[in-house]
């Protein structure tokens, strides 16, 4: 099986990172961190078709699949961009299973920018994107509920990362469009761990460039500091758990719409993996930077905000972890 990008993904991927690389970056975070409100791109990623990847062509979205998402959330998660990509990638995925006008009116929302959609749980679990959010689309035992933000009651937090625009919502009274399947939520929900996956490759992968690109550069006792043995089996190390975790975001990706009966299992593999390798990425990137890593100044220690978020959105890696076995042991 070949899982290497084709030239529609490839070329997807060149423009996503340029597009992210000049509309986000870690200048966000910091001025976030200081006070400032979120940076509005929503109607710019829609313009550019980011938003409505998962949502058909009839809605006003492109019809690609979530590899492709995931290729574009991988250049999200390099500049640490506040797009809401996990939580429209996890509405749209739950109103396409959906065959009435209201589902079809909240996809082209969706896809056109005009409203930002996050999904609630009945955990009580964080919502991703909340704080940006225009609109909850709520997952209940009677089906899914939509509300406006003004008729949700929403519990702010602080924030270690304000990108993710964490936030405890509760949608006490909505708009029901309709019930879903278990198989169907199962699905988005699924899809939604992916993306993050994805996110969090790209988070790691933007780690190691900067540990290599330091490791180059900064002089030691007369030798750059990438020729001392420690310094190259923590880059090794790096280099190891982003290449794994590409493989297994893209396989959970492709899972996603050609093989109903291996996503569940890949796609926690994914996200079980990839919490563990962003927070030992951006762990490693602030070793190998050494004192100025722990610096406010330096962008090390906001990679390793995200990183220390993201390892528990949509469950932490024991979770994740305990469900690979049971999938595993059910097919044994």
């Amino acid at each position: 099986m070949n899982f290497a990008l084709d030239e529609q993904q490839q070329l997807l991927q060149r423009t996503a990172r340029e597009w992210f690389e000049a509309h986000a970056g870690t200048a966000a975070m910091r001025a976030m961190l200081d006070g400032a409100p979120a940076p509005d791109i929503v109607d710019e990623l829609a313009a550019v078709g980011f938003l409505g990847v998962l949502v058909d062509e009839r809605h006003g979205g492109s019809g690609l699949e979530v590899l492709d998402l995931a290729v574009v959330a991988e250049e999200a998660g390099r500049t640490l961009s506040t797009a809401p990509l996990v939580s429209g990638a996890w509405a749209a995925s739950l109103l396409r299973s959906l065959d009435s006008e209201e589902a079809a009116a909240a996809l082209r929302e969706i896809a056109s920018g005009q409203h930002r959609m996050a999904v609630v749980e009945q955990d009580g679990a964080p919502v991703i994107a909340a704080a940006g959010a225009t609109a909850f689309l709520a997952i209940g035992e009677s089906g899914l509920v939509a509300a406006r933000r003004d008729a949700a009651e929403i519990t702010e937090q602080a924030q270690m990362d304000p990108t993710r625009g964490l936030a405890r919502v509760r949608v006490p009274r909505g708009k029901p469009l309709g019930s879903v399947a278990p198989e169907e939520v199962a699905r988005a929900r699924n899809v939604a761990e992916v993306v993050l996956a994805a996110e969090d490759l790209g988070t790691a992968a933007r780690c190691l460039e900067m540990a290599v690109e330091y490791a180059k550069q900064r002089v030691a006792f007369g030798r750059p500091i990438g020729s001392f043995q420690a310094i190259k089996h923590m880059c090794v190390d790096m280099f190891a758990q982003v290449e794994q975790l590409r493989s297994l975001v893209w396989y959970a990706a492709w899972c996603a719409d050609h093989d109903a009966g291996q996503r569940p299992l890949a796609a926690a593999a994914a996200k079980a993996y990839s919490a563990g390798a962003v927070e030992l990425c951006a762990s490693s990137c602030i070793q190998v930077h050494g004192g100025i890593g722990f610096t406010w100044e330096h962008d090390a220690q906001l990679l390793w905000r995200r990183a220390k978020v993201d390892r528990v959105l949509l469950g932490d890696a024991a979770r994740h972890h305990a469900r690979v076995a049971e999938l595993s042991l059910a097919r044994a």
